[in-house]
């Protein structure tokens, strides 16, 4: 072989070397992608250092969370008085009360010192304002059980643990109903979406259009009450949002004008000086 063909003959082997397989570029025997798709970007009214909550969307997501996600998942850092707190959904005294009392919750030793009846099963009582708002099951093998195995996760802080934050909980809750590419094999119980990392989620889609019915007559469409539970749910994670935006605002507004006032004492007591 003669030098000439000797390179043409290394260079070939170098670009079938270093060229992409055609399995590896999405044929037959492609291995399946499961990373997760960007969240789709929306648009918040409490995004920015001046976004503040929507107070009916708040009250929407609450009652989202309520008659839907509250079958499933805990709400275990929030107590009912939060909900008529400044910043959060706005409900009343009357309101929060009326709300809480919808909920039983652990009655606790009563006064032989028993903690359940004599058919074994938990005392309880009415809430009140006092008091967080109890978890679905009363421990994680309950939990479960009921679950076929999973676990779902609490929501207190779901939207701040999750990548993606508003965005991602909300291309998950509208991220269901489509079908997997046929190279993805779906495990027995699993639902694809493609939002979710490996596009196999335990949970069946929690909204459709109609899932509740809104007390200020909103329609209930699954993107509707997508952004209210993702509003609330938001407000779950961060009850001081608008007080700390606040407090944000305040402090650059007193340090600019401190900066001045720093200026001018300066142009004035030192200024030529030195």
């Amino acid at each position: 072989m003669t030098i000439s063909r000797l390179a043409r003959f290394a260079f070939a082997s170098l670009l079938l070397s270093s060229a992409p397989t055609f399995a590896g570029e999405g044929g037959p025997n492609a291995a399946p992608s499961t990373e997760p798709l960007p969240p789709k970007l929306v648009s918040w009214s409490f995004d920015g250092p001046f976004g503040v909550f929507d107070r009916a969307s708040l009250q929407r997501g609450f009652q989202v969370y309520k008659e839907v996600c509250a079958a499933c998942h805990s709400l275990n850092l929030i107590a009912f008085r939060n909900l008529g707190e400044p910043g959060g959904p706005g409900f009343s005294e009357d309101q929060v009360r009326a709300i809480a009392a919808t909920y039983k919750v652990p009655a606790g030793p009563d006064e032989q010192g028993r903690v359940s009846d004599a058919m074994g099963r938990p005392l309880t009582r009415t809430a009140t304002a006092a008091d967080y708002v109890p978890p679905p099951f009363p421990n994680e093998q309950a939990t479960r059980t009921a679950n076929n195995g999973a676990l779902p996760p609490d929501l207190s802080l779901i939207v701040k643990a999750r990548a993606g934050r508003a965005n991602y909980v909300y291309s998950l809750l509208t991220g269901f109903g489509q079908r997997p590419p046929t190279n993805e094999k779906m495990a027995r119980g699993m639902m694809y979406n493609p939002y979710f990392p490996g596009h196999q989620i335990a949970m069946p889609p929690p909204l459709v259009d109609g899932s509740v019915t809104y007390i200020d007559g909103t329609q209930a469409t699954v993107d509707q009450e997508a952004r209210d539970v993702v509003t609330f749910l938001t407000w779950a994670a961060e009850p001081k949002m608008e007080e700390r935006k606040r407090t944000g605002f305040n402090v650059m507004v007193f340090l600019f004008l401190f900066a001045g006032l720093l200026y001018f004492s300066y142009q004035r007591v030192w200024h030529g000086k030195h």
